[in-house]
């Protein structure tokens, strides 16, 4: 917007406000359709297309279908690029039909809230504006990218999709032998024949947020970006989360028989119930899965015969998995050790051999690829954190993850002679059923005595959050990754700031949000802000969530 004001001369701040009007009056005059949905940003108001399930895919879609609809407009020659930003799509055209395309989108503009940017090797330059401005059209005139991009919302307005999920129209250049040559780098090829056939491929060809599946809408391209690339991930990934509904009588009954029976924790905070209350956090951290991470296959949600009340009965995405079924004859049941139930993990029937384990305070912020948490030849990832493992033996005082963090550095010391020192984020962890099945058997004496501890206990080892990641560096089965996270406790004393600016910067990969031990009125409070924040981070609801009124009862 600021271009356009300095276009048409108009910098004071006064005028500034009165063309902002002028451009939003404009813009609702033109584009009155009713499927579309006024929403906010920055100084204006954008036109967007309203829509019950907006996600980065779909926004993706949307845009690269409008520039396809243009240069099929157009009558040009035209293929799909495989980009370096996988929540972009690019189109690439002859610069001989570059005025015949531009020619068609700007009649389209008429018709469709297009806005349009010029991009270059530093990334898109300013706002995008609106396609049917001409200050926009000058300004691009040197520019061989363009950024298209229609705004896409859901019924909240909360989610506004736009830019970050473009499609970049590339100007390739004519060279004197008989090719095209690309206007900035892609995955591929820098140059392609000018005359060829086309082909057409799978639409998660051209990006790695779209598993690999025969249902995928086929796009025009050229043979040069076919095939299996070196940073492709091919194989399969799904989630598992560990989950419980503190509020289920029948769990509290058997948790308070449990106690009695020991008659007092075995480790501070073994039963806190900060460690098990429930906000309804996995509901949106399955959200952020459906709109960030659409490349896993299945999420498995492992629970004390508990059923999230807004879980839909009978779809095929999430499936509930019992501690009985887990455990058989290992362990004992009931149990409300965590570190007890990690023991189990890679015994779930149908489990992918890579897969992800999440808490239910796990959220994915953005789009991720699977390449953050695997390499192609299947080596996962590990995100120390700056956190140490307190040195010395284990205390009975320690807490329960220190207490575990030292056995696992024990076990660690042992067999490879490392030090374990680092602590790991509070991220989503990436593991193998291999290397897991592996330590079962290596370590099975104090892994036998985890899955054994009803609470938390100092003779705890924490397998799939810690101790893992070094077995797997020390054996060669895992490499350690880059990923900006984020970790908020809700007793800050300026958490509402905090929430706030993650939700507005939406710029962390992955976040934590835990909460502390308070008074019933702080707590209260707590809930209310993470409530608000939460349906404004993620408010598009997953295909496996039961509407409102339609919820069911928490037991299996």
């Amino acid at each position: 917007m600021d271009l356009l004001l300095a276009h048409i001369g108009l910098g004071d701040r006064p005028a500034q406000r009165w063309t902002s009007r002028a451009v939003d009056w404009h813009l609702a005059l033109r584009y009155s359709n009713p499927a579309l949905r006024r929403v906010s940003l920055d100084r204006w108001t954008v036109p967007a297309r309203l829509t019950a399930d907006a996600t980065p895919l779909s926004a993706r879609e949307l845009a690269l279908n409008t520039v396809l609809s243009v240069v099929r407009e157009a009558g040009v020659d035209h293929f799909c690029v495989r980009p370096l930003d996988d929540r972009t799509s690019a189109v690439g055209i002859s610069s001989e039909s570059r005025r015949a395309v531009l020619r068609a989108l700007r009649r389209l503009a008429l018709q469709q809230p297009i806005f349009v940017a010029p991009v270059t090797d530093d990334g898109m330059q300013g706002d995008p504006l609106p396609a049917t401005s001409n200050h926009i059209w000058r300004l691009l005139a040197a520019h061989r990218v363009i950024r298209c991009t229609e705004y896409l919302t859901e019924p909240t307005g909360r989610l506004l999709l736009g830019p970050q999920h473009g499609c970049d129209l590339e100007v390739w250049s004519p060279t004197d032998h008989g090719t095209l040559r690309a206007p900035r780098p892609n995955r591929v090829a820098d140059t392609v024949p000018a005359a060829d056939q086309p082909i057409t491929l799978r639409d998660h060809v051209f990006t790695r947020l779209l598993a690999p599946s025969e249902d995928h809408v086929q796009r025009r391209t050229r043979t040069e970006f076919a095939g299996l690339l070196l940073d492709d991930i091919c194989f399969p990934i799904d989630v598992v989360y560990t989950w419980v509904d503190d509020t289920d009588p029948v769990w509290q009954a058997r948790q308070r028989a449990a106690l009695t029976e020991h008659q007092r924790p075995t480790v501070a905070q073994a039963t806190d119930a900060s460690r098990f209350g429930n906000h309804d956090e996995l509901r949106y951290s399955l959200r952020s899965l459906h709109l960030y991470a659409p490349w896993v296959r299945r999420i498995w949600l492992v629970t004390d015969d508990q059923v999230p009340r807004w879980l839909a009965p009978g779809q095929d995405q999430v499936t509930v998995v019992s501690h009985k079924e887990l455990f058989g004859d290992r362990g004992r049941l009931p149990t409300f050790n965590s570190h007890a139930i990690e023991t189990q993990l890679h015994r779930i029937d149908g489990l992918s051999d890579h897969f992800l384990y999440f808490n239910d305070d796990v959220f994915l912020g953005r789009p991720l690829t699977p390449g953050v948490f695997f390499q192609p030849n299947g080596l996962s990832k590990l995100f120390p954190s700056r956190g140490k493992v307190e040195p010395g033996p284990v205390d009975p005082h320690d807490l329960a993850s220190t207490a575990a963090g030292k056995n696992n550095r024990d076990l660690i010391m042992r067999d490879f002679g490392w030090y374990l020192t680092y602590k790991m984020k509070h991220v989503p962890h990436p593991l193998r059923r291999d290397v897991l099945v592996e330590m079962q058997r290596r370590y099975a004496a104090p892994l036998e005595t985890t899955a054994a501890n009803q609470f938390r206990d100092p003779a705890d080892v924490s397998l799939p959050s810690s101790a893992y990641h070094y077995y797997a560096l020390a054996t060669g089965r895992a490499a350690i990754g880059r990923i900006t996270s984020g970790y908020v406790n809700l007793a800050a004393v300026d958490i509402a700031d905090r929430l706030h600016r993650l939700s507005s910067r939406r710029a962390m990969d992955v976040f934590c949000i835990n909460d502390d031990e308070g008074t019933l009125v702080e707590r209260r409070h707590r809930a209310q802000l993470l409530a608000r924040f939460l349906n404004s981070y993620f408010p598009v609801a997953a295909p496996w969530e039961l509407p409102d009124h339609h919820r069911t009862s928490p037991r299996m």
